[in-house]
């Protein structure tokens, strides 16, 4: 009998290692799961707090599909670990996340009649004048682009891109500063002082139906927060003033989760990648020379449009020179 008790208890004994491995195991796996879904929780309070407006959470603000996909990651691994009183708060996060990114992921564009008249409208961020003129102007003639919005354009390079092609298929121009509006076909200058590139704005006519193309370069908020906010500002009052058909194309600096882009949008714009299910689809950095070897991750270069638009199609295009990927989009001229 006694030998029986000997051999439980030394039983016992070794089983008691095995049990505190795995509890290691478990403490370290819902420490890890639990800190992969404090990124998504800060930064969908500071969305939904709007507390990126001027300031610098408007950075991070940006990496928030990165947080919402390591939040996924998380709440899935606690689920597994049945630690159920952190998985249900992080699952219930998630569903917010997946409301605010799927209708990104599916076209929602309504169907654009067949004889409705097109515009094809493109912008490229020339990154201080160092864009390869041949590529970009390819880009216009292979993409048949009828309106061209090139920003950080100096006049050195502005000469350069109309030399190699540009002032021939696009000889109609409005320029402010670095920001340049080409054109197939008349321009009337429309602009008024901003800090944002709207300046530069015009308006033309298609078929008989004008349409405000309005070119967009904003500061970007990591050099000053307050900057960026004031000219996305801008940008919103110059929409206002004819938003049904308007095109807003540019370098925002902004996501489609950054305040000041969801008020802009609010006054009845809408995001062309968006309505075609590309609302994910990153633009930069391309070869950026701070970031060697690292691709496009966010999406801030937009083409918005107003009610009386709709989107046929958007692309995106890498020209040699360039940290920002081109954008040609395709609208149809409904109203």
């Amino acid at each position: 009998m006694a030998g029986v008790v000997t051999e439980t208890a030394a039983g016992s004994a070794r089983q008691a290692p095995v049990r505190r491995r795995r509890g290691l195991r478990w403490r370290v796996g819902y420490a890890l799961c639990g800190l992969a879904v404090v990124p998504a929780l800060v930064l969908g309070a500071v969305r939904l707090g709007g507390f990126d407006d001027g300031t610098y959470w408007a950075v991070l603000m940006a990496t928030l599909p990165y947080a919402a996909l390591a939040a996924l990651l998380g709440a899935a691994g606690l689920l597994g670990l049945r630690a159920w009183r952190t998985a249900v708060p992080a699952v219930l996060l998630v569903a917010v996340q997946v409301a605010w990114f799927a209708p990104r992921l599916v076209a929602d564009a309504d169907a654009v009649p067949a004889g409705a008249p097109r515009l094809r409208v493109a912008v490229s961020n020339a990154y201080m004048g160092q864009v390869d003129p041949a590529a970009l102007v390819g880009l216009v003639r292979d993409q048949r682009v009828d309106v061209l919005a090139a920003v950080e354009l100096n006049p050195v390079a502005a000469r350069r891109v109309e030399a190699a092609g540009l002032a021939d298929l696009m000889p109609q121009r409005i320029v402010t500063g670095d920001t340049v509006l080409y054109s197939r076909t008349p321009l009337t200058p429309v602009g008024v002082g901003t800090t944002a590139g709207a300046a530069a704005a015009g308006e033309l006519t298609v078929a008989g139906k004008t349409v405000r193309v309005v070119p967009v370069h904003t500061f970007y908020p990591l050099g000053d927060p307050a900057k960026w906010a004031d000219g996305m500002r801008e940008l919103k009052a110059e929409a206002a003033r004819s938003p049904r058909n308007t095109v807003m194309l540019g370098d925002f600096n902004a996501t489609l989760d950054h305040a000041p882009m969801r008020e802009l949008l609010g006054v009845g714009l809408a995001d062309t990648h968006e309505q075609l299910g590309k609302g994910l689809v990153p633009t930069w950095p391309e070869d950026y020379h701070d970031l060697p070897g690292v691709p496009p991750v966010i999406q801030i270069d937009h083409v918005l449009h107003g009610e009386a638009l709709r989107p046929v199609a958007v692309s995106e295009h890498t020209l040699k020179g360039t940290d920002h990927r081109a954008l040609v989009a395709e609208l149809a001229l409904t109203g």
